[in-house]
Protein backbone atom coordinates (compact mmCIF):
# COMPACT_ATOMS: atom_id res chain seq x y z
CA UNK A 1 0.00 0.00 0.00
CA UNK A 2 1.14 3.53 -0.68
CA UNK A 3 2.52 5.49 2.28
CA UNK A 4 0.31 8.52 2.93
CA UNK A 5 1.60 9.77 6.30
CA UNK A 6 5.07 10.15 7.80
CA UNK A 7 5.28 10.39 11.58
CA UNK A 8 8.56 11.50 13.14
CA UNK A 9 10.32 11.14 16.44
CA UNK A 10 11.79 14.49 17.53
CA UNK A 11 14.80 14.35 19.88
CA UNK A 12 17.92 12.97 18.17
CA UNK A 13 15.97 12.45 14.95
CA UNK A 14 15.33 16.07 13.99
CA UNK A 15 17.84 17.74 16.32
CA UNK A 16 20.57 16.62 18.77
CA UNK A 17 18.94 16.61 22.19
CA UNK A 18 21.90 16.49 24.61
CA UNK A 19 23.09 20.07 23.94
CA UNK A 20 19.47 21.28 24.12
CA UNK A 21 18.94 19.76 27.57
CA UNK A 22 22.34 20.94 28.81
CA UNK A 23 21.55 24.49 27.69
CA UNK A 24 18.08 24.39 29.25
CA UNK A 25 19.37 23.08 32.56
CA UNK A 26 22.13 25.70 32.65
CA UNK A 27 19.65 28.47 31.81
CA UNK A 28 17.33 27.33 34.58
CA UNK A 29 20.17 27.04 37.09
CA UNK A 30 21.29 30.59 36.28
CA UNK A 31 17.72 31.85 36.68
CA UNK A 32 17.32 30.13 40.04
CA UNK A 33 20.58 31.74 41.17
CA UNK A 34 19.09 35.18 40.55
CA UNK A 35 15.76 34.32 42.20
CA UNK A 36 16.64 31.95 45.04
CA UNK A 37 20.43 31.71 45.37
CA UNK A 38 20.27 29.44 48.41
CA UNK A 39 18.99 26.63 46.10
CA UNK A 40 21.91 26.75 43.70
CA UNK A 41 24.30 27.15 46.64
CA UNK A 42 23.03 23.77 47.80
CA UNK A 43 22.43 22.04 44.46
CA UNK A 44 24.60 22.00 41.36
CA UNK A 45 23.10 20.99 38.00
CA UNK A 46 24.51 17.51 38.54
CA UNK A 47 22.99 17.35 42.04
CA UNK A 48 19.55 18.25 40.70
CA UNK A 49 19.90 15.68 37.93
CA UNK A 50 20.82 12.96 40.43
CA UNK A 51 17.92 13.82 42.69
CA UNK A 52 15.55 13.86 39.72
CA UNK A 53 16.65 10.36 38.72
CA UNK A 54 15.99 9.14 42.26
CA UNK A 55 12.49 10.61 42.04
CA UNK A 56 11.52 8.57 38.97
CA UNK A 57 10.77 5.41 40.93
CA UNK A 58 8.42 7.19 43.35
CA UNK A 59 5.52 7.61 40.90
CA UNK A 60 4.60 5.59 37.76
CA UNK A 61 3.64 8.81 36.04
CA UNK A 62 7.25 9.96 36.05
CA UNK A 63 8.20 7.17 33.62
CA UNK A 64 6.41 9.01 30.81
CA UNK A 65 5.67 12.54 32.06
CA UNK A 66 9.03 14.28 32.11
CA UNK A 67 7.37 17.64 32.65
CA UNK A 68 5.75 16.45 35.87
CA UNK A 69 9.02 14.88 36.98
CA UNK A 70 10.97 18.13 36.64
CA UNK A 71 8.14 20.21 38.08
CA UNK A 72 7.79 17.98 41.15
CA UNK A 73 11.51 18.11 41.83
CA UNK A 74 11.51 21.89 41.64
CA UNK A 75 8.54 22.10 43.99
CA UNK A 76 10.33 19.94 46.52
CA UNK A 77 13.63 21.79 46.32
CA UNK A 78 12.05 25.23 46.41
CA UNK A 79 9.88 24.26 49.39
CA UNK A 80 13.03 23.33 51.30
CA UNK A 81 14.16 26.92 50.83
CA UNK A 82 10.90 28.64 51.66
CA UNK A 83 9.61 29.36 48.16
CA UNK A 84 5.92 29.17 47.28
CA UNK A 85 4.79 26.20 45.11
CA UNK A 86 3.91 28.57 42.26
CA UNK A 87 7.60 29.42 41.96
CA UNK A 88 8.10 26.02 40.31
CA UNK A 89 5.61 26.97 37.57
CA UNK A 90 7.65 30.03 36.67
CA UNK A 91 10.85 28.01 36.74
CA UNK A 92 9.38 25.43 34.37
CA UNK A 93 8.48 28.15 31.90
CA UNK A 94 12.10 29.28 31.95
CA UNK A 95 13.23 25.70 31.33
CA UNK A 96 10.64 25.09 28.59
CA UNK A 97 11.58 28.23 26.68
CA UNK A 98 15.21 27.15 26.62
CA UNK A 99 14.20 23.54 25.87
CA UNK A 100 12.49 24.71 22.69
CA UNK A 101 15.57 26.48 21.31
CA UNK A 102 16.68 23.58 19.16
CA UNK A 103 19.19 23.48 16.33
CA UNK A 104 17.94 21.21 13.58
CA UNK A 105 20.22 18.81 11.80
CA UNK A 106 21.05 20.48 8.45
CA UNK A 107 18.96 18.04 6.40
CA UNK A 108 15.74 18.40 8.39
CA UNK A 109 13.97 21.58 7.28
CA UNK A 110 14.86 21.27 3.56
CA UNK A 111 13.46 17.72 3.51
CA UNK A 112 10.35 18.55 5.56
CA UNK A 113 9.65 21.41 3.17
CA UNK A 114 9.50 18.87 0.35
CA UNK A 115 7.63 16.16 2.24
CA UNK A 116 4.85 18.39 3.57
CA UNK A 117 3.50 18.80 0.03
CA UNK A 118 3.44 15.04 -0.57
CA UNK A 119 2.48 13.44 2.76
CA UNK A 120 0.61 14.06 5.97
CA UNK A 121 3.33 14.80 8.52
CA UNK A 122 3.21 14.41 12.29
CA UNK A 123 5.19 13.43 15.36
CA UNK A 124 5.15 11.16 18.40
CA UNK A 125 7.62 12.04 21.12
CA UNK A 126 8.50 10.95 24.64
CA UNK A 127 9.87 14.43 25.35
CA UNK A 128 7.93 17.65 25.86
CA UNK A 129 9.29 19.84 23.10
CA UNK A 130 6.62 22.31 21.93
CA UNK A 131 6.01 21.90 18.19
CA UNK A 132 4.49 25.37 17.85
CA UNK A 133 7.23 27.12 19.82
CA UNK A 134 9.87 25.37 17.73
CA UNK A 135 8.09 26.30 14.49
CA UNK A 136 7.25 22.81 13.26
CA UNK A 137 3.50 23.41 13.37
CA UNK A 138 3.77 24.64 9.77
CA UNK A 139 4.95 21.15 8.80
CA UNK A 140 3.15 18.81 11.22
CA UNK A 141 -0.62 18.51 11.29
CA UNK A 142 -0.69 16.23 14.36
CA UNK A 143 1.66 15.71 17.28
CA UNK A 144 1.35 13.38 20.26
CA UNK A 145 3.56 13.74 23.32
CA UNK A 146 3.89 11.17 26.08
CA UNK A 147 3.45 13.65 28.93
CA UNK A 148 0.02 14.77 27.72
CA UNK A 149 -1.12 11.48 26.17
CA UNK A 150 -0.49 9.33 29.23
CA UNK A 151 2.04 6.75 28.07
CA UNK A 152 5.36 6.67 26.27
CA UNK A 153 6.86 4.82 23.32
CA UNK A 154 7.17 1.90 22.75
CA UNK A 155 3.69 1.42 24.26
CA UNK A 156 1.39 0.53 21.36
CA UNK A 157 -1.40 2.80 22.65
CA UNK A 158 0.29 6.00 21.56
CA UNK A 159 0.91 4.62 18.06
CA UNK A 160 -2.67 3.36 17.80
CA UNK A 161 -3.92 6.78 18.85
CA UNK A 162 -1.99 8.31 15.98
CA UNK A 163 -3.58 5.86 13.52
CA UNK A 164 -7.00 6.70 14.93
CA UNK A 165 -6.36 10.40 14.45
CA UNK A 166 -5.09 9.94 10.91
CA UNK A 167 -7.96 7.58 9.95
CA UNK A 168 -5.46 5.54 7.99
CA UNK A 169 -4.53 1.85 8.10
CA UNK A 170 -1.11 1.14 9.64
CA UNK A 171 0.28 0.02 6.28
CA UNK A 172 -0.18 3.55 4.93
CA UNK A 173 1.83 5.16 7.74
CA UNK A 174 5.60 5.21 8.23
CA UNK A 175 7.26 6.06 11.53
CA UNK A 176 10.74 7.57 11.43
CA UNK A 177 13.05 7.66 14.44
CA UNK A 178 16.55 7.11 15.82
CA UNK A 179 15.79 4.52 18.52
CA UNK A 180 15.39 0.88 17.47
CA UNK A 181 13.38 -0.19 20.52
CA UNK A 182 11.24 2.88 21.12
CA UNK A 183 10.68 3.95 17.52
CA UNK A 184 11.12 0.97 15.21
CA UNK A 185 9.90 -1.65 17.67
CA UNK A 186 7.01 0.45 18.91
CA UNK A 187 5.72 1.31 15.44
CA UNK A 188 6.17 -2.17 14.01
CA UNK A 189 4.03 -3.79 16.71
CA UNK A 190 0.99 -1.93 15.34
CA UNK A 191 1.90 -2.63 11.71
CA UNK A 192 3.43 0.68 10.65
CA UNK A 193 6.28 0.82 8.16
CA UNK A 194 9.47 2.12 9.77
CA UNK A 195 12.65 3.98 8.94
CA UNK A 196 15.60 3.96 11.31
CA UNK A 197 17.58 7.21 11.19
CA UNK A 198 21.03 6.02 12.23
CA UNK A 199 23.02 9.25 12.26
CA UNK A 200 25.66 7.87 14.58
CA UNK A 201 27.00 4.87 12.68
CA UNK A 202 25.32 3.81 9.45
CA UNK A 203 27.98 1.12 8.95
CA UNK A 204 26.86 -0.66 12.12
CA UNK A 205 23.41 -1.59 10.83
CA UNK A 206 24.27 -5.29 10.57
CA UNK A 207 24.79 -5.50 14.32
CA UNK A 208 21.23 -4.45 15.23
CA UNK A 209 19.16 -6.89 17.30
CA UNK A 210 17.37 -9.47 15.16
CA UNK A 211 13.93 -8.48 16.42
CA UNK A 212 14.24 -5.03 14.83
CA UNK A 213 14.05 -4.93 11.05
CA UNK A 214 13.20 -1.43 9.83
CA UNK A 215 12.01 -1.06 6.27
CA UNK A 216 14.68 1.58 5.65
CA UNK A 217 17.97 2.37 7.36
CA UNK A 218 19.12 5.89 6.56
CA UNK A 219 21.85 8.20 7.79
CA UNK A 220 19.70 11.33 7.46
CA UNK A 221 16.43 12.63 6.01
CA UNK A 222 17.97 13.33 2.62
CA UNK A 223 18.58 9.62 2.25
CA UNK A 224 15.04 8.92 3.43
CA UNK A 225 13.71 11.27 0.77
CA UNK A 226 15.62 9.36 -1.91
CA UNK A 227 14.14 6.07 -0.69
CA UNK A 228 10.62 7.49 -0.69
CA UNK A 229 11.02 8.68 -4.25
Amino acid sequence: MKIKALIFDLDDTLWPVVPVIQHAEATLHDWITTQLPSVTASYSIADLRERRQALVSTDPRFSYDLWALRHTLLQQVFAEHGAAPAFADEAMQVFAEARNRVTFFPDVIPVLDVLKDQYILGSISNGFADIKAIGLDQHFSVSLAAHTFGCAKPDSKIFLAMLDHLKLPAAEVMYIGDDLRLDVGGAQQVGMATAWVNRRDATNADSMPLEFKPDFIVKDLQELLRHLK
